[in-house]
């Protein structure tokens, strides 16, 4: 699909306030931009929140790492991406300050809305995090945005920082890829609890030989169990995404190699959360 040509005035302004955009918290937050806006770098996409139940909009490859990174916390409560530095005026107040040129648009010369990438609450505190690519930062005119951004959350005393490419953990983020589509896994709804149960039960076991890959343990739990092939592994993906398995997510998940060290949690609302019959 073609991008919409991202052109701002005054006329586009009113229509996001109308939209709701960059209002409201948690499930009924709406990010200030959409992919669909702005050309962004890397993949464009909306991921299915975990943690809020909507869809997030993330314009780049570093935004998606990071919301990975966000999910997988057990701290993080909400996470707000796209948020909007307002007033707008409050902005070209700080650049006039700083004696920096506040960002326009190109063609109508009309001040754009800043947006900062990430809002994260943990608990009742909020942190702010904006990311960037570590050689983006050698540019002078990226330095200069970041000033008004870094000004504007000061003033506020909430916690601002930037995090670059050389500080994502790119193993974890692989891993937390690799299970997260199983989150919200339907199987779990339409297997008895008795056929989940079996299938965590068969495939823990085996794995206790450590010689013995995943993948094949899964199978034989599939065929154990007359089950259609891959269901077990995309059980074992949700046991993982839901931490009912703990497992290292700092070591490559590969499923053609044995899964090691896996503890089962004790956590009792595990299957009273899941819906389990």
């Amino acid at each position: 699909m073609a991008k919409r040509k991202y052109e701002w005035d005054s006329k586009k302004f009113e229509r996001y306030i109308k939209q709701g955009r960059g209002q409201k918290e948690g499930k009924n937050y709406k990010p200030w931009l959409l992919p669909q806006d702005i050309p962004s770098h890397g993949r464009d996409g909306q991921r299915l929140g975990w943690k809020t139940g909507r869809d997030h909009h993330l314009l780049s490859d570093l935004e998606s790492d990071y919301f990975y990174l966000l999910e997988w916390s057990s701290t993080v409560t909400d996470i707000r991406e796209q948020f909007p530095l307002l007033p707008i005026e409050e902005t070209v107040s700080i650049a006039e300050g700083l004696g920096i040129k506040h960002p326009d648009d190109d063609k109508t010369k009309e001040f754009v809305v800043m947006t900062t990438d990430f809002v994260i609450n943990i608990g009742s505190k909020e942190f702010v995090r904006t990311l960037k690519y570590a050689d983006d930062l050698e540019d002078a005119r990226t330095i200069e945005k970041l000033e008004i951004e870094r000004e504007y959350w000061r003033r506020r005393n909430i916690n601002w920082g930037i995090v670059t490419d050389k500080e994502i953990p790119e193993i974890l983020c692989e891993n937390v890829k690799w299970i997260r589509k199983e989150y919200y896994n339907p199987d779990v709804l339409k297997l008895s609890s008795f056929m989940v149960d079996s299938i965590e039960k068969i495939v823990y076991q085996l794995i206790q030989d450590e010689t013995i890959p995943l993948s094949i343990a899964t199978s034989h739990a599939d065929e154990s169990l007359g089950l259609e092939p891959g269901t077990s592994l995309a059980m074992i993906r949700h046991f993982i995404a839901r931490k009912r398995w703990i497992v290292n997510m700092n070591e490559r998940i590969i499923p053609s190699l044995p899964l090691k060290g896996v503890v089962i949690s004790t956590n009792s609302d595990y299957k009273k959360a899941e819906g389990y019959q």
